[in-house]
Formats: structure tokens, C-alpha cells, sequence
């Protein structure tokens, strides 16, 4: 086309360089003089060479040329003679030969469209600006000469290129940069010609039909897009008169828009013409009019284009008719220039209005019935044109929105109402476009969930896409796959907001404490999240409560308003307005009980019935369409009393409001009695005679205060009742009712009244709670699509809607939601199938959506393994059939071991076999199986020539090398390693995760099971060692484990080993960080004394090794006599293992030599455990007696820790330590005493000798009398007692020696008699211990060893005898105190002393002696005499 060809060189004219800004170069001048030359000669060529311009042309006035021809060519004579620049010449000259010819009747097709060819040319030259002078009055004078174009028709042809040139020179005049100096009334012109041209192109070419309608869009495009810059402003005298009481009519002031465009189609269809029938008919200003273009004119433009959509219905088609006239044709193009006019003009809208309320009113009304127009592109179009109104005008047209979802989205997405599959696909495709806007959700859930007064459209937006995904019973469709596009959409749109600014605290659940109106919540400030969200909050709170409370009232009214009281959403007395607030906000309610309820006579409900009536508004609405609205909101009771009052009460209200044409409410009350008749009478199948329109006039006669109603009003309410039942039985159901006129003027009239929209930011303020509500059904919804899914894109697509699920589900701390997502992503694994291919491994390797879905669950495991609960279990469950088929890194189950071995020493012991490096499983199809990830692979590479036919294929190599990508794509290691980082809950259900997965199985288990076992154990110990912080937590579920293992355990085996060496690592590493909880770790060692004695003796030499390292390493942190007593007995246990006992006597060492680790808590257990060793004969006697040194050599801790004590609490505060050490001492002699009786002779002597020590050696430790009392009752005498039975009673093999045995005890208890001599004599009981003292040596000295008594003995006795009697006597305790008879300790004493050896009272006390012979000559004298006399 011209403009076309010609657009490059207008470009290349704009890029030359200007020498000045505001003028035009001498050079540019003469070019334009040049082309506005040709353009003129173009003309004049073509005028020529028609006979009637080509001859002379003579008249009265002489002229030879006509007058067009002449103003041509004299405007050719002055182009190249003007002086001044172009933009200061009056345009009008160089234009106006050109609109002559374009505007004369004379001059044909061709002719006009050169002319029309030239004008559009010097329009795109950009001559014409701003600057230029008179502008205005030129782009007046283009614009009204070629809509009045007239041409004669000669041919088709000719006459639809001059139809598009037509369409190219007022384009071209709104594109001028001049274009803003357009008046208001010259765009409606430019707008409206080209609208003709577009309805008389129908009859014409394709070419024409199709320009005509780009034009049309470019004209919209080019006006709205002036909107932003237009001032803001109010438009006076401009707007809609609205009808008084719904029947009054308009005065235009005046021609309308459409009126201009039908006097200028005079050549149109007549039916086209969209004239103004009162109410919807726009009036405005001349003067405005003629102002430069903005609002005026685009609210005329937009006005008509909601006019051709509403006149669709009413067009005739005739024989004329081309393609606007068919149904789909019309709507399109008018929506398309809708959509256009609104991109352009976006949120400039909202400042204006007249065009505002066009939006919300007139178009919306078409869009929602357009919406369910059976033709897909017509749908189509109306969910584009929302969507842009969604974007640009959202918070003004929140109830519009809730309309449009409700009756048009929801019918038709899922098939109600007999939808066609196409228009599901588009409705579908609509929402999925609206769920891809990150802020559409949240505010539909915080606009409109959480309004009472509002359907809960995010519930039924989200219940819809779930259910659309959901493939049932057939294969997965383009539609189930757009449904789930739009699922995750809404899920990533939250996982995002989460993203750019994380919740920094969870919200605070509601609770009403007190009863305030719930229909009175208001907010203080709906910009700041701050004070909104609280508010949105409370508002869903409120109407989940409501819900509920109609369900107890649907069941019992009674109950339900006393739930409601008890929820504090009714006050505890009730009151009329609440009741009825809860009437009529509240959905779901049974609308049958709350017309019986408004019908009662009861003073109360008469109330409530006026208050409720009192919640509707009638302002301004016609009577048919209140009554309409009001009777929808319950069912009219059947009693003529009860709809008396209820009459009585709207009618009341109606009157209050709209009293324009009634003259009182009596006459509202007649007038809606008459009407409920007239309903009866029309739409009752049983009436068969009707009530006409004189009837019904008739009957309401001299109503109006003693006059008639207007004859024109009753008919309009007659044809309004014929035409639209009111139905006294409204609809229970609350989903997705059908837009009727009389609800969309009540949406009108309470978005008037509605509460502010809310504008989401990109925070999460609501997602926990929305996605709360989803969540379930979304988890369901991806995962039957992954199901059924077999492309790799809709895999993908799932699993970026599962990790935006838990990343939700993780943030916001719903940790059921994430387990229902690990649970539901496990299955897809196909780990957790029984496994029926020959080679799983293979299997899992060609089955991209298992590998896909293993990924994804250790993703989330690594990522929000601080939210996963249950879950742990069913991810556990996937290691475990992983560690089966061998493709666990190595790492997953040593890392424990290895880390504990490197705080460990070399060189002790044997080291451990761990359990995955041997566990190699026969598997059905592989002879053998290598652990490890490494290891499996490399087992497939390795060919074995003996058995060609496993030669693994190149589908098989590569079947695992992309299993083998996936293992370690899943990083399950850090599951483990990193769990120190887990939250203590997640922790602990890990860990009983692994404790149910590797509990011991019932009965007989096989060789796999107790691999299983023994790995989770490993993985057990691992988390227990990774998070030595917090063993607290763990430590119970743990011990708790091994101890049934080792109490189910008889024999031998990989699990236990790992129990028992696992428990004692445990210790090892924990020890030295966790003090508080020492006991409880060294307590659980008790467990490894509990062994069958098959199993300890089997690992007693490794248990050794454990424990003495243990203690080497933490004998400092060892300070409990529990903690003690179990690493001794552990110890102990080893004395007579041939193989152990080296070792454990080792650890002891370390503990008791020179005292170091000896302390009061383990000196007893330590001396115990010495004995034992002592005792033990596996090993030389020189161990033994090394084990009584360190016995013997104990004693000097006694003393230290007695000086001690002296020293720091002094004498007398020291008793209870001294006491303690006494019992520390009598234990340590008791147990020397009974290695005193050991077999063999060196190790029996040593401990005599080291007894004697002991018992000598304790100079500085206060040992009470009573104490050294018992040492004599229970060591002295008992060992001495045990060694004469034990040398009479056993053979000399047996105990070889015993002579000189008994001669050591012997000499020990005369040394530590007369050691203790002087501390023992005064005591009450000296005598008796004397006694003792003196029967053992009399029973030594007469003992008979193999038949005969000792020569030793007969010798030792005697001397120690005398020794100990000399001694007794010089530190003054054997002295003769009273006459004979009275002392009892001396007369014993030469008693027992007589049966040993007579001669040893004259020796030791030889004046006693002579004294006594003395005495008794004299008393033998004096008893002769008697006699004698």
C-alpha cells in the first residue's frame, strides 16, 4: 500500500541531520516544494486524462479551466516563490486544492484516490507539528473533508481503493505529531468514518475487510494510549441520567454519537445504527466537544463499542448481510477494539470516571454474558479483555472479578451446565493465565475468602485446577496437563514470595475473645500488611465460625445460634440486627428455616425480619428487581400471614428508599402483593386462564394514595414478571448461580459499598494459610499426573511443582504437608515396589521418572529435612533398597567408623570388619555384588571370559551409568553427615526412622535382613556421632536399640558385632563432651556384661581392646563409682580370657599404677577387678603378683587422700572421710585376704606380704578401733583360720608349701598385733582379741601337715609367743593388776600361754614367778595345818 512503499524514505528524511530544531533548511524547503510538486502534477495527470477535465472549459465568466484545475496550478506557481519557512505558513494553502478534489462531486474513483494518495504523503512527512502555524484549523479542515468524501462509483475496484486510502489519511491524522490539536468531535468523526467503512466493507473485497478493521484497531490504539497523558480531571456535564424509580427517560443536549454516525451513514444498514434508549444513552457538551480530544471523546468511543456488543442480540440480518453481521463477527471485533482501548489506556482508567463506570458496568455486564457464548474465540477474547481489566483496573472491580470467576470461569471449567470441551480448554486456559499473575491468588483469597459477604473463589479456583488435573478414567489430556500448569503456577507463585522476603515469624492463630459485630470488622489502613492481614485473617475466621454455625443451624436452629453465641459471633443476649446479619451474610444457610424463621409472629423475629430487610439497599432500583433480590435470599413462607409481614417489612424498606413514584408504603406493600399474584398467575401451570396487561393494571387501581400508578409503569413490571419469574423457591445450592439483571444491579450497588480492594506486595503474608487449604489436593493432583505422565517435560514440570510444594511446606513449618509429599514421592521411586525385573538396577536406569522422583526426594530431604517427620521412614525405606542393590557410596555407612577411628590409637587389636564391605548379596541375575556406588559399576565392566554371554550391551552401560549420575545426584551421604544440623524433631524421628527400618525381624531372618539391620545400625551410630550435642535427645531411642539387639542375640553375628562395638565407639567419642550424660553412656556398657557368654567370648579380645582405649582416653571423665564399677567389670571379665586378659590387665595399669587414675569413685571397683586378676591363672604368675602390687601399692592413695582432707576441712570435719577411707582400706585387705588363699605358693606369699603392708602401712590414715577390730574378726584371723583348713584338708598338690605360708600368716599377725598393740589395748574388747591372737598360735603350733607337726612352726611359735608377751609387758598391758583371781586378762592369758609353752611366763616374767611359787608354799602350808588340827 502507498503508505508502505513510501515509509523507508519518510525514515530516511527523518534521519538527516537538522540544522535547527525548530526550522527546515533551505535545501529540505525546495525538497518538499519538489514533492508537493509531483504530487500536484500526479493529480492533474490523472484529472487530464478524463474528457471531462482534458477539453477547455468556457462559461459566462470566461474561465478556460475549471476551478479545481486552476487552484492546483496556481499552488504549483507559488511553492518554489515562498520565502519562509514551511512550519510558518498557513497549511491550509498547500491542503486545500487537494480536499477540493477529494470533497468535489464531480471528480470520480481515480481521481479522488490520487488526491487522497497526495494528502496521506504530506501527512507522513511530519510537516505538519505543533509549531506549525493554525495547525489546528488544518487537521480541522483534512478530517472534515475526507469524511465528507464524495466520488462517482465506476467500479468496484476503484472504489475500495478509494475506501482504503479513506482509512490511511485519518490514521494518518491521528499518528500526525499535530494529532493532540484534534478536537473531541473530530476523533468521534475519524472514528465513526471509519466504522462505516469497516460495516460497508463487509459487501466488498478481503482486502478491504481486513484493512478496515486493522485501521480501526490502530485509531483505538492511538486515542487510548493519549489517556495517561490526559490531566486528571472531572468531566462536568457528562455522564448518564439515571431513570427515576426505573422508568424515566434521557435528554440529550446534544447530537449523540451515535446519532452523528447514523446522519452520516446514509448509505449503511440502518439496524447498524446503535441509538440511545434512555438510560444508556451518553450526552455531553459542545463546548467540550470542541475541545482538544481526551476523556470526551474516548468515553463516547468506548461507550459506542459497549452499545454494539449490547445491540448483537437485536440485529436483523437481511439480504445485505456480510460477515459482521453473524454473531461471532460482531462481538469479536468489538471486543478486540475493547481490549485494545483497555491496554492502551490501563490504569489511566481508574482517574476518569465516566469511563470508569462504563468498565464496571456496561462492559462487565456484556463480558459476563459474552463469557458463555458457545463460540470458543468469543470466550476467548472476553477472558483476554478480564485479564488486562485484572491487571490495569483490579481494585476497582472487586465484586466484577468475583462475578466473572463465579458465573463464567467455575461453569464452564468443569463441564457444568452442558460446556463444550472447547470452551473448558479456553475457560481453562484463562485461569491458568490469571495463575500465572504471582499476586491474582492471594488477592482473590484476601478480597474475596475472606469476605463474608463473598464466595470463597480461591477454594474454588484451587478445587477446580486439582480436580481438572486429575485424569479419570481416560488418558492424560492437553487439559489435565494446562490444569496442573496452573496448580503449580499458584504453588511457585508462593515458593517465590518466599523467596523475596521469607516470613519472619509464624502468624498467631485467631481466637475471638469477646463478641464485637462481625459485619462491623473494619481495617484501619488496607495499604499496610501490617493492618491488613490481621484483618483478613479475622474476617476468614469469622466466616469459617459462620459456616460451621449454619451447619448446627441447618440441623437445629436453636443450637446453631448457641454455637454461634459460644463463638462470640452473637452476642450471649441475642439481638435483633445480629441475627439478622447472620441471616444475610452468612451462605450455606437453609434457606426454608430462615423464611419460617422471619415469618413467625414472635415479637423477636418480627424484629429480626425488619432488620434484615433493613440490610438490603433499594436505592434507585425498579420494584420488580428488589422484590427479586429480596425474595432470593430465603424461600417465601406459604402462610398468608407470614408473607404479609414479610411484604410488610420490604415493602417498608423500599418505600424508605426509593419513594419516587409511590406514594407511601402501603402502596409498595399492595403493588409487591399484586405482583407475587401476578407471579403465581403467569408461571403456575394449573392456572389456565391468564392474567393480561389490562387485567393487572386493573386490579392495582387507586393504590397509589387514592391515585393510579403511571399506566407505562405497570406495564413494564407486567412484562417484566411474564418474561422473568421470581422465584419464591430459591436455589439451595450457593455454587455458581447464573447472572440475572436483577443480581447484577444489586453487584452494583454493593461494590459501591464494598470494602477497599487489597493489593498484595511480594511477601507471604497469606500462603501459609492458603496454602494450607490446597495443599492436599495439590500433592494429589501432581502426583497422578507424574503418574500418568510419560514425556520427560511434564515430569519436569511436576517435580518443580513437588519442590515448590515442600519448600512451602518446609518454610511455613507444615511438616504434615511435607510428609505427605515425601510419602507420595517414595512410590515413585519404584524403590519401594517389589522388585520383579531380572536386573533392577538395569530397570531403574531406562525409567526416567523413577530417577527423576529419587532425586527429588533426597532434594528435599537435604534441603527441608528439618520439617520431614513420618517421612523419614519412607526415605529410609529408599536407602535401604538403594544399600541393597548395591549403589550407596561407600561414605553413607562409614562415615562414623571412619571418623571415631581417626581419634582412635593404631595398633590395637585387631580392626573391625565393616559390615558393607562384606555384605555382598547374591543377587538372582548377578553372581556377586560389590558394595559401593564404584564398585557396582565396576563389576559390570568387568568381563569374565568363562562366562561370555554377561558382556554387558551399550544399553546396559549406559542403563547404569545414569543410575549411577542419579545416586550421586542425590547426595544421600549429607542426609547423615549434615543431620547435626537437622532441628531436634526431625532428629529424633530420624533416628527412630532407623530404628524401625533395622529392628531385628521375628523368627528366622535371612543373611539380607541382618545386613539391613546392620546398616541402619551404622546409619544410627553415624546421626548418634554427627550430633554428640545433642545425644541427649537421642540417647534413649538408641540404647533402647542395641539393648534388643544384644537381648535377642544368641550367637555370633554381624549385628551384634556392630551393636556392641558401636555402643562402646559411642562412649569413646562422647565422653569427653557430654559429662552430664556419662553415666547414662557408661551405664549403657552394662549392656556388653548381658551377652550370651557365646557371643562375649567371641569378641572378648576386641571388646577389651574398646574399653581400654575408652579408659586410656577417658579415664579423667570417668568420676561416677557406677561409671567405674562397669569399665571394671568389663575389665574383670577379661582375667581369665587367655587372649583378652593381656589387654584388660593393661587398662588396669593404666588406672591403679602410681595411683594417677585411682580416685575414691573407682578405688574399691579397681581393687576388686586387681583381685581378679590376681586370682586369675591364664597368664604367668607374674602378673598376679604385679596385680597385688598394684593392690599393695593403693594404700598410699589412702594416706594421701586422708592428709588431704585433714588439711582442707581440718580434724574433727574429716570424720566422714576418714570413715569412707576405712571402708576404701577394709575392702582392699579383704581382698588381698582371699588372694592369700590362692594355689600357687608365690602368688599365696605375695599376698600375705602385701597384706602385711596394708595393714601396717596406713600409719596416717585414721583408722577407727571397730574397724581394726573387724580387720582382725575378718582378715587376720579368718585368713589364718582358711590357711590351717586348707593345709590339713588338701593335698600337697594342691597347694604346695603351705609350711611356709603358715609361718608368714603367722609372723603377719604378730607384726600387726604388736603394731597395733598400743591403739588396740584400750579397747573394751582387747581380751578378746588377745584370746584370738593366742588360740591361732596355739592351734599353729599344733597343726600336722601330712601327719606330722612342723618343726617351723614348733620353733616360730614359742619365740613370737615370748616376743609378743615381752612387748605386752613393757608398754604396760600384761601386768598383774589385783589379786589372784581378780584379773581376767592375766589369768587367761598364762592359761593359753600354759598349753603352748609353760616356760614362758618364768621367762618373760621372772619376779612374778618366784612371788607365785611363794604364795602358794605358804598356802599348801596353812591348808596342812588345818588338816593337822
Amino acid at each position: 500500500m502507498g503508505r508502505l512503499k513510501m515509509q523507508p524514505g519518510i525514515k530516511a528524511i527523518e534521519e538527516e541531520p537538522e540544522e535547527n530544531e525548530d526550522t527546515i533548511s533551505e535545501r529540505d524547503k525546495a525538497a518538499l516544494g519538489c514533492m508537493i510538486n509531483s504530487e500536484i502534477g500526479a493529480v492533474l495527470a490523472v484529472m487530464r486524462r478524463n474528457v471531462r477535465w482534458g477539453g477547455r472549459y468556457m462559461s459566462g465568466d470566461d474561465q478556460l479551466e475549471h476551478i479545481l484545475i486552476q487552484s492546483l496550478k496556481r499552488l504549483r506557481k507559488q511553492i518554489f516563490s515562498w520565502q519562509h519557512a514551511w512550519h510558518t505558513m498557513n497549511p491550509a494553502v498547500y491542503l486545500q486544492p487537494f480536499l477540493d478534489v477529494i470533497q468535489s462531486d464531480e471528480t470520480g474513483a481515480v481521481i479522488t484516490g490520487v488526491a487522497l494518495s497526495s494528502l496521506y504523503k504530506i501527512l507522513t512527512l511530519d510537516v505538519l507539528d505543533l509549531n506549525t502555524v493554525n495547525v489546528e484549523d488544518a487537521l480541522h479542515l483534512v478530517v472534515d473533508a475526507v469524511t465528507s468524501c464524495r466520488f462517482e462509483v465506476t467500479d468496484p475496484a476503484s472504489e475500495e481503493v478509494v475506501l482504503m486510502k479513506i482509512l490511511q489519511v485519518l490514521l494518518a491524522c491521528m499518528k500526525s505529531k499535530a494529532s493532540v490539536m484534534l478536537s473531541n468531535q473530530h476523533v468521534c468523526t475519524i472514528f465513526n468514518t471509519c466504522f462505516r467503512v469497516v460495516h460497508q466493507a463487509g459487501t466488498k473485497g478481503e482486502l478491504l475487510q481486513r484493512m478496515s478493521r486493522h485501521t480501526m484497531h490502530e485509531l483505538v490504539r492511538c486515542i487510548f494510549s493519549h489517556l495517561p497523558d490526559v490531566a486528571k480531571q472531572e468531566v462536568g456535564g457528562f455522564g448518564v441520567r439515571q431513570p427515576e424509580n426505573g422508568n424515566g427517560g434521557s435528554e440529550v443536549d446534544s447530537v449523540s454519537f451515535s446519532a452523528q454516525f447514523a446522519s452520516n451513514a446514509t448509505s449503511m444498514d440502518e439496524n447498524l445504527v446503535v441509538q440511545g434508549n434512555g438510560k444508556d444513552t451518553v450526552s455531553y457538551d459542545l463546548n467540550l466537544m470542541a475541545e482538544p480530544y481526551g476523556v470526551p471523546c474516548m468515553v463516547q468511543i468506548f461507550h459506542f463499542l459497549c452499545q454494539l456488543l449490547n445491540s448483537v442480540e437485536h440485529m436483523a440480518i437481511g439480504p445485505r448481510a456480510n460477515t459482521i453481521d453473524f454473531d461471532e463477527d460482531v462481538p469479536l471485533f468489538a471486543l478486540g477494539l475493547i481490549n485494545s482501548a483497555i491496554e492502551f489506556g490501563g490504569t489511566a482508567i481508574r482517574f476518569h470516571p465516566r469511563l470508569l463506570s462504563l468498565v464496571q458496568d456496561d462492559l462487565f455486564r456484556n463480558l459476563m454474558q459474552f463469557g458463555l457464548s458457545p463460540s470458543p474465540l468469543i470466550l476467548s477474547m472476553t477472558c483476554s479483555i478480564v485479564l488486562n481489566l485484572y491487571q490495569h483496573l483490579r481494585t476497582e472491580l472487586k465484586l466484577q472479578l468475583e462475578a466473572f470467576f463465579s458465573c463464567v470461569i467455575l461453569r464452564l471449567a468443569q463441564s457444568r451446565y452442558g460446556a463444550s470441551y472447547q470452551q473448558q480448554e479456553v475457560a481453562m486456559e484463562a485461569l491458568v493465565d490469571f495463575c500465572r499473575l504471582k499476586s491474582f491468588m492471594v488477592e482473590m483469597y484476601a478480597n474475596l475468602d475472606c469476605d463474608i459477604t463473598c464466595s470463597n473463589i480461591f477454594e474454588d479456583l484451587a478445587s477446580l485446577l486439582s480436580k481438572s488435573a486429575f485424569p479419570v478414567n481416560c488418558p492424560l489430556s492437553a487439559t489435565h496437563i494446562l490444569a496442573l500448569d496452573g496448580l503449580i503456577a499458584v504453588v511457585k507463585g508462593m515458593a517465590e514470595r518466599i523467596s523475596n522476603a521469607p516470613a519472619s515469624s509464624e502468624l498467631a492463630p485467631v481466637n475471638l475473645e469477646e463478641y464485637t459485630p462481625f459485619w462491623m470488622v473494619k481495617c484501619d489502613n488496607y495499604s499496610d500488611p501490617d493492618h491488613w492481614v490481621p484483618y483478613v485473617r479475622r474476617r476468614k475466621y469469622i466466616k469459617k465460625r459462620l459456616m460451621i454455625g449454619a451447619d448446627h443451624f441447618n440441623r437445629d436452629p436453636k443450637k446453631g445460634l448457641e454455637f454461634l453465641q459460644g463463638t462470640h459471633l452473637l452476642p450471649g443476649k441475642l439481638d435483633p440486627q445480629s441475627v439478622a446479619c447472620f441471616f444475610r451474610y452468612t451462605a450455606g444457610l437453609d434457606k426454608n428455616l430462615v423464611g419460617d424463621f422471619l415469618g413467625n409472629h414472635d415479637d423477636f423475629c418480627v424484629q429480626v425480619l425488619h432488620e434484615f430487610a433493613g440490610t438490603f439497599d433499594f436505592q434507585d432500583m425498579n420494584l420488580d428487581t428488589a422484590l427479586r433480590l429480596f425474595l432470593e435470599t430465603f424461600r417465601l413462607p406459604g402462610e398468608s400471614q407470614k408473607i404479609q409481614r414479610v411484604l410488610e417489612a420490604f415493602s417498608e424498606r423500599y418505600y424508605e428508599q426509593s419513594p419516587q413514584i409511590l406514594a407511601n408504603k402501603d402502596a409498595a406493600l399492595l403493588l409487591s402483593y399484586s405482583i407475587i399474584m401476578l407471579n403465581t398467575d403467569q408461571h403456575n401451570v394449573q392456572v389456565k386462564k391468564k392474567m393480561t396487561e389490562e387485567d393487572f393494571i386493573r386490579n392495582n387501581r387507586h393504590i397509589n394514595g387514592g391515585n393510579d400508578l403511571p399506566r407505562e409503569f405497570l406495564s413494564e413490571l407486567y412484562d417484566s414478571i411474564c418474561k422473568n419469574e421470581i422465584r419464591t423457591i430459591p436455589d439451595q445450592s450457593v455454587a455458581f448461580s447464573e447472572m440475572n439483571p436483577s443480581r447484577w444491579i444489586d453487584l452494583m450497588h454493593k461494590s459501591k459499598k464494598s470494602a477497599p480492594f487489597i493489593v498484595s506486595d511480594s511477601k507471604s503474608h497469606l500462603d501459609r494459610d492458603m496454602f494450607a487449604l490446597m495443599s492436599g489436593p495439590t500433592i494429589a493432583a501432581i502426583s497422578v499426573v507424574f503418574d500418568h505422565a510419560e514425556r520427560e517435560d511434564v515430569f519436569q514440570t511436576c517435580i518443580d511443582g513437588f519442590l515448590a510444594v515442600a519448600k512451602i511446606s518446609a518454610c511455613h513449618h507444615l511438616e504434615d504437608v511435607l510428609d505427605d509429599l515425601v510419602v507420595s514421592l517414595c512410590k515413585f521411586t519404584t524403590l519401594l515396589n517389589p522388585s520383579s525385573a531380572e536386573e533392577p538396577v538395569l530397570a531403574f536406569g531406562d525409567d526416567a521418572k523413577a530417577r527423576m522422583a529419587t532425586i527429588t526426594v533426597f532434594t528435599i530431604a537435604n534441603r527441608y529435612g528439618d520439617f520431614i517427620r513420618a517421612g523419614w521412614r519412607n526415605i529410609l525405606e529408599c536407602i535401604l533398597k538403594l544399600h541393597k542393590l548395591g549403589l550407596l557410596p561407600a561414605r553413607v555407612a562409614s562415615d562414623a567408623a571412619d571418623d571415631s577411628e581417626l581419634l582412635s590409637e593404631p595398633g590395637h587389636g585387631k580392626p573391625l570388619t565393616n559390615s558393607l564391605s562384606n555384605a555382598h548379596l547374591q543377587a538372582v541375575s548377578t553372581p556377586r555384588r560389590s558394595s559401593g556406588l564404584m564398585g557396582r559399576f565396576s563389576q559390570l565392566l568387568s568381563l569374565d571370559a568363562e562366562e561370555p554371554h554377561l558382556q554387558p550391551t551399550e544399553h546396559q552401560l549406559a542403563a547404569h551409568q545414569r543410575t549411577l549420575q542419579t545416586i550421586q545426584k542425590c547426595h544421600i551421604d549429607s542426609i547423615f553427615t549434615e543431620s547435626k544440623f537437622l532441628q531436634a524433631d526431625s532428629l529424633i524421628h530420624l533416628a527412630r526412622a532407623i530404628v524401625w527400618a533395622g529392628r531385628p525381624q521375628k523368627g528366622n531372618s535371612s543373611p539380607e535382613d541382618e545386613d539391613t539391620a546392620v546398616f541402619c545400625l551404622e546409619l544410627l551410630i553415624a546421626v548418634t556421632l554427627n550430633n554428640r550435642d545433642r545425644i541427649v535427645i537421642l540417647w534413649q531411642g538408641v540404647y533402647e536399640h542395641i539393648s534388643n539387639i544384644v537381648h535377642t542375640t544368641v550367637m555370633p553375628g554381624a549385628l551384634v558385632e556392630k551393636a556392641v562395638f558401636g555402643l562402646l565407639r559411642i562412649c569413646q567419642r562422647l565422653l569427653p563432651y557430654k559429662e552430664n550424660l556419662a553415666d547414662d553412656l557408661l551405664r549403657s556398657l552394662q549392656l556388653v556384661l548381658k551377652l550370651d557368654a557365646r557371643v562375649a567370648d567371641a569378641y572378648c579380645e576386641q571388646i577389651t581392646q574398646e574399653v581400654s582405649r575408652l579408659v586410656k582416653a577417658n579415664a579423667s571423665h570417668i568420676r561416677s563409682q557406677m561409671g567405674w564399677r562397669t569399665i571394671t567389670s568389663l575389665l574383670s571379665n577379661t582375667a581369665r580370657d587367655p587372649e583378652a586378659s593381656e589387654v584388660g590387665f593393661d587398662a588396669l595399669l593404666f588406672i591403679m599404677s602410681e595411683g594417677i587414675n585411682l580416685m575414691p569413685a573407682n578405688f574399691t571397683v579397681c581393687v576388686d577387678a586387681a583381685r581378679q586378676f590376681a586370682e586369675s591363672r591364664v597368664a604367668h604368675a607374674d602378673r598376679s603378683i604385679r596385680a597385688l602390687d598394684l593392690m599393695s601399692g593403693s594404700i598410699s592413695c589412702l594416706t594421701q587422700w586422708a592428709q588431704e582432707a585433714r588439711e582442707a576441712v581440718g580434724e574433727a570435719e574429716a570424720a566422714k572421710t576418714y570413715q569412707d577411707i576405712g571402708d576404701m582400706w577394709l575392702r582392699l585387705v579383704q581382698g588381698l585376704r582371699k588372694v592369700c588363699l590362692d594355689q600357687r605358693e608365690d602368688v599365696r606369699n605375695h599376698a600375705l606380704l602385701s597384706l602385711e603392708m596394708c595393714l601396717t602401712g596406713v600409719e596416717q590414715v585414721n583408722i577407727q578401733h571397730g574397724l581394726w577390730l573387724q580387720c582382725f574378726d575378718m582378715v587376720i584371723f579368718t585368713v589364718l583360720d582358711d590357711l590351717l583348713e586348707i593345709s590339713q584338708g588338701h593335698s600337697q598338690k594342691d597347694f604346695r608349701n603351705m609350711e611356709g605360708t603358715l609361718v608368714l600368716a603367722l609372723k603377719l599377725l604378730s607384726k600387726v598385733f604388736l603394731h597395733l598393740l598400743p591403739r588396740l589395748s584400750q579397747v573394751t574388747t582387747f581380751c578378746k582379741l588377745w584370746l584370738g591372737v593366742l588360740s591361732r598360735m596355739e592351734k599353729y603350733l599344733k597343726v600336722k601337715i601330712r601327719g606330722k607337726k612342723n618343726e617351723k612352726l614348733q620353733e616360730l611359735v614359742p619365740e613370737l609367743l615370748k616376743n609378743t608377751l615381752i612387748v605386752m609387758k613393757n608398754k604396760g598391758v600384761l601386768v598383774q593388776r589385783s589379786a589372784l583371781g581378780g584379773d581376767s586378762l592375766w589369768e587367761l592369758t598364762w592359761l593359753h600361754v600354759n598349753n603352748i609353752s609353760p616356760s614362758i611366763q618364768s621367762e618373760v616374767f621372772p619376779d612374778q614367778d618366784s612371788e607365785q611359787k611363794q604364795e602358794l608354799s605358804d598356802e599348801n602350808g596353812a591348808d596342812a595345818q588345818e588338816t593337822t588340827g
